[in-house]
């Protein structure tokens, strides 16, 4: 069978080792999934794969030993799914648009974990929506609190979610503890002055440790929600980095304002030699300088009154 491997690609196939059979890939953005569609997913990969099914690191699903003209079949199966999951899709029935984009992942945030600031998949769904399908190589994940357990510093746009810590001083019964954890678990940002808890905000991570340990809640998360933006982290063989600090403070418009214009800053600036049409926007920073891409990112973006960016940026990691 004559198969089109970049339109393969784009429908979200895989092109696999075996001969003839192909893999389906199915996006499933900040990583939470309705259980329903977990039978559907069984039921494709018994009908038509080879029995199987791999969670990816991106918190997706690959369904491997479909062969090649089973893949409309399969398509059809997983409307639902994609129906469900409220996935930007350029025409019913036809699967899943898949591009250079990743899927947008995200930990499980405060929906389940008491030490999440946000409501992290809400969010990936938000930015998901704002930017597929695009073609351009952009990797982004997000993170409930400074813990990061996405590993959120290791793509071009790590999210992590902070608070800013309300302190109620009649509350407070003088007992320590929100000292000693911040001493011990965060960033020593609280001091003891006069028998109460005085907050450095120059130090604070918005973490929420005082707020989680203290017995009276006299210390309790704001209602507003704030991010720390980090930039441009990559893996891979050439040049892997963590990604750097960029705002702190910043809020959700911002940061969904903020990716959109890097997609306009890649596109002008893109290497139209790069091979797949794709190059990281690391990359294309590290030519063009951090300024310029400051200029474009920030275009039109206005940041709450307390936000602090950080610049210049200078990238650290083995050079190749």
């Amino acid at each position: 069978m004559d198969i089109n491997t970049k339109k393969l690609k784009k429908n979200a196939f895989r092109v696999t080792k075996r001969r003839g059979f192909t893999a389906s890939r199915v996006r499933v953005p900040g990583g939470c999934i309705e259980a329903k569609y977990l039978g559907l997913l069984q039921e494709i990969a018994e009908k038509y794969g080879d029995g199987t099914v791999h969670i990816t690191s991106r918190q997706g699903f690959e369904l491997p030993g479909i062969p090649f003209d089973k893949m409309p079949e399969v398509n059809a199966m997983l409307q639902p799914v994609i129906e469900g999951l409220d996935i930007n899709q350029t025409a019913p029935g036809t699967g899943y648009p898949a591009a250079g984009t990743r899927n947008v992942t995200a930990c499980v945030g405060n929906r389940v974990c008491p030490y999440g600031c946000y409501n992290t998949t809400a969010f990936a769904k938000r930015i998901e929506k704002a930017i597929f399908p695009n073609d351009l190589h952009f990797k982004i994940a997000l993170t409930g609190c400074p813990n990061d357990c996405a590993k959120v510093r290791m793509h071009d746009f790590g999210i992590i979610g902070m608070t800013e810590p309300r302190f109620e001083p009649e509350r407070c019964v003088n007992c320590g503890a929100c000292v000693r954890y911040c001493e011990k678990k965060s960033v020593k940002a609280l001091e003891q002055i006069n028998f109460r808890p005085r907050r450095s905000h120059e130090k604070c991570i918005g973490c929420g440790e005082c707020v989680i340990n203290c017995p009276t809640r006299a210390w309790t998360r704001s209602e507003e929600k704030y991010f720390r933006l980090t930039l441009l982290g990559r893996t891979g063989k050439r040049n892997p980095r963590l990604g750097e600090d960029f705002i702190k403070w910043a809020d959700e418009e911002s940061i969904i304002r903020i990716i959109l214009n890097s997609y306009k800053y890649v596109e002008k600036y893109i290497d139209a030699n790069a091979p797949g049409g794709k190059e990281h926007v690391g990359y294309i920073v590290d030519r063009t300088g951090f300024e310029e891409f400051k200029r474009w990112a920030l275009e039109g973006v206005t940041l709450p009154a307390g936000a602090e960016i950080y610049s210049p940026l200078y990238w650290k990691g083995p050079k190749f």
